[in-house]
């Protein structure tokens, strides 16, 4: 597992106003599977998520799992060739966000306090929606494999200047005074078999919301785990083409990476 970080000047995506906040529907059970329509074979897709599944609150962890703790968010210690980006605000340098990348997928995870009764994915989701069309991209409202999400191309720009169609899926889980926001990119945003183990990852992940009062749609704090060595300002060259990470929620500036 690597660390490096990444400054604001090598974001390529272009993208402003994406909304990543807090709030969904309420814990219930699955509706309707979308693989009759859709002929998927892989997790079945609904417009209500069950949270028994997954992710989970800090009082449901597993306790005989091991974790990489990186504070609000703690995600499950995993053989393999996953890599780590912290997304560092440049004001404050304040860890805002997690990409965990799985060759050539990746997912971006953020987590937020939220009202401790109904949520409001619904309202969020339409706000992304806007801001992403609002801006040339394309998007659709579907049903996921984690409730209602949305499937987008949002506008980015390459390292010569032109201006491509990234693809991007927006999840959101609801949990006890939190929510999660899990964006996919690369070819997890488009292929089921490739988003699988990013999907699983998610549902492995535990939100630690903590006691203090805070507003709906404050980001709950990340921060770098202890003992993680940095590879330094220069990244590695498999940065190349990768897909970047949306800005953070309203609050907040935009980001950097560490990875």
């Amino acid at each position: 597992m690597s660390w490096f970080r990444r400054n604001k000047g090598d974001d390529a995506t272009g993208v402003d106003e994406v909304t990543a906040s807090t709030g969904s529907t309420d814990d219930a059970a699955e509706g309707t599977s979308g693989e009759a329509s859709t002929g998927r074979t892989l997790s079945p897709l609904t417009d209500v998520y069950d949270r028994s599944k997954g992710p989970w609150d800090e009082s449901e962890a597993d306790a005989e799992e091991t974790y990489i703790d990186l504070g609000a968010i703690r995600l499950p210690a995993k053989e393999g060739t996953i890599q780590i980006r912290l997304e560092i605000e440049e004001e404050t340098s304040k860890v805002i966000a997690a990409t965990v990348q799985l060759e050539d997928s990746a997912v971006q995870l953020q987590a937020f306090a939220a009202p401790r009764t109904s949520g409001i994915w619904d309202e969020i989701r339409s706000e992304i929606s806007a801001s992403v069309s609002r801006q040339g991209g394309e998007v659709d409202d579907v049903p996921g494999v984690f409730g209602r999400e949305l499937l987008a191309k949002v506008p980015a720009r390459t390292p010569d200047g032109r201006t491509v169609l990234q693809p991007a899926r927006f999840s959101g889980v609801d949990g006890p005074r939190w929510f999660l926001r899990a964006v996919f990119h690369g070819a997890a945003a488009l292929d089921e078999e490739k988003a699988q183990e990013l999907e699983r990852l998610v549902r492995d992940v535990v939100v630690v919301r903590g006691t203090e009062a805070m507003a709906p749609r404050e980001l709950l704090p990340l921060r770098l785990p202890e003992n993680a060595q940095s590879e330094g300002e220069e990244g590695t060259a498999d940065q190349a083409g990768r897909p970047d990470s949306l800005r953070p929620p309203e609050r907040g500036p935009e980001i950097t990476e560490l990875r």
